[in-house]
Order: C-alpha cells, then structure tokens, then sequence
C-alpha cells in the first residue's frame, strides 16, 4: 500500500469545502475530485468508507484536513494521514463506532471509539525519520562503548521505545483507555523512498519485552499497537511469551499488510483495556 501511495500527488486534484450550517445527517465536508484516475482505489475505498459511516461534523473537517496532508511535502505527514485513514477503517469494520477528534493547541488524541457505553481512545502516529536521520551514525546508542557496533534491529527498537515516551506525553489527562499506535513503513527510517533497501532484522521478543517494562511506568497508556512493513522478523531464541502481548506475522510477500503487526498491552494500566475492546483491537492484527 505504501509503495501506491508515494505516486499520487492530489494536491492540483480536489477541492474541500466546509459546509457549516448545513441540516443534520449532512456531510460536513464535500469533496470534488477533477481527475479521479489519479486517486488510488484503495485508499478511495478507505475514504469513501469513513466519509459514509463518520457522519459527525467534527469527523468530516478532519478528513477533509486528511486528504491535503496526503499531498504534503513531508513524507512523515503523508505517512501519518495515511496510518490515520487506514486504522479508524479498520476500528470500524470490526464493529466499533469511530469518531475523529477536533484539532486544537492542546495535543489529544487522534480517534475516540466506542462500544455500547464504553469508551476508548486512540492516538495515531507514524514513524519515518527525515532527512537528518541519515546522516545518524549506526553507533551512539546510550550505554554502547565507543567502537562498538550496534544492531541496526537493537537501533529500531530504542527508537520505538523513545516514540512512546514521547507520545504519552500528550495522552497523560485520559482517565479513559487509551491506545498508541505506531505505523513503521520503513524500518531504516531514512526518510525518504530513494536508495537500496537494507533488511533489517528485528527481535520481535525482545522489542513486545522492551516495551512491556517501559508500559509499567506509564501506566495511563493503555496499549501500543506496533505496525512494522519491511522488517526480517528473527527467529525465536525462547520458548517464553508474555501473556500480554499478540504478535501476527505474515509473508514477505503480502504487501498490502503489514509484515509485523504487535499488541503490546500495560499490564499496570491504570485505565485496562474492556473484554470487548481488546477483542476488537485483536482482529486488527
């Protein structure tokens, strides 16, 4: 899906326009697209899903925002939209009522979902380093010795783990559950889609352990849900799994799935994830 979405460029293709006094049931956002050819079907379907079942005002400016960050400069706001789109389509196919959250200073989360009368939410983000992360040398990672080389999977993993840290910043206020996820289109982190691929090689127990004993100390995080595209899943070396955590692996050849799909979830929450949430979020994976 990825590799679809890296050549459309909309920006010349459409025009949003917000509709503020319009009846309910409404849209609040109409969209004309002058060159359809040139939007992807698959995430025509994803948008043309959410503008159907997303009927809310709040919901309808937040897409029409979605599809200009699509045709953004910046690879870090496409891959964001897109993790975005992609995930509050799947929150709603496995039944729950999805709702996008309005904009502001203050930094919120990105979805609320509720089952019934119960209430959960989720805050998208998306990894893809930038320009500056190339030049990053392989070493420095806190702790190593000078000359030693370090894991380029071992790298991934202290990255993820200081974009949690990062991002439970912002969802500190919830007393509702909450749930980050983390879409990692390329596990180089370079930034950009030019120049050869390096397959990297990741310990995917060993980053589902990492993030379990960072979870414990943030304990108004409810969940992370980890999306890993092109990354070599290593072999286990222990027979042990944690009971808190769900790791879907598929072929190298699905592209249009994520390779790696993980739920990582607190087991010191202070806000646990309901049965019924937790069985949503697993037919995700």
């Amino acid at each position: 899906m990825g590799k679809v979405m890296a050549r459309w460029r909309p920006r010349r293709t459409m025009r949003v326009q917000s509709r503020w006094h319009d009846p309910p049931g409404v849209p609040a956002v109409a969209w004309k697209r002058y060159v359809q050819q040139e939007l992807p079907r698959r995430l025509n379907d994803h948008w043309s899903f959410l503008h159907r079942h997303c009927v809310d005002h709040s919901s309808h400016l937040r897409l029409g925002r979605l599809l200009h960050r699509l045709a953004h400069h910046d690879l870090g706001v496409q891959e964001s939209a897109l993790a975005e789109l992609e995930l509050a389509t799947q929150l709603i196919r496995v039944g729950l009522r999805v709702t996008f959250l309005p904009e502001s200073q203050a930094r919120t989360a990105d979805l609320e979902c509720r089952l019934g009368s119960e209430r959960l939410f989720v805050e998208v983000t998306a990894m893809v380093g930038s320009a500056e992360r190339r030049r990053l040398p392989v070493r420095g990672i806190a702790g190593e010795e000078p000359g030693e080389e370090t894991d380029r999977g071992v790298i991934l993993t202290h990255r993820i783990l200081a974009r949690i840290r990062q991002k439970a910043k912002q969802l500190a206020d919830y007393c509702d559950p909450v749930i980050l996820s983390i879409s990692i289109p390329r596990a180089d982190l370079l930034g950009g889609r030019q120049g050869r691929r390096e397959q990297i090689q990741v310990d995917l127990k060993a980053l589902a352990g990492s993030i379990t004993v960072d979870l414990t100390k943030l304990r108004h995080l409810s969940a992370v849900l980890i999306s890993l595209w092109d990354v070599e899943p290593l072999p286990s070396r222990a027979a042990l799994r944690l009971a808190n955590v769900e790791i879907i692996e598929r072929t190298k050849h699905q592209r249009i799935q994520p390779r790696v799909r993980m739920l990582v979830r607190n087991p010191m929450a202070s806000a646990s994830l309901s049965e019924y949430h937790d069985a949503s979020i697993r037919q995700i994976l």
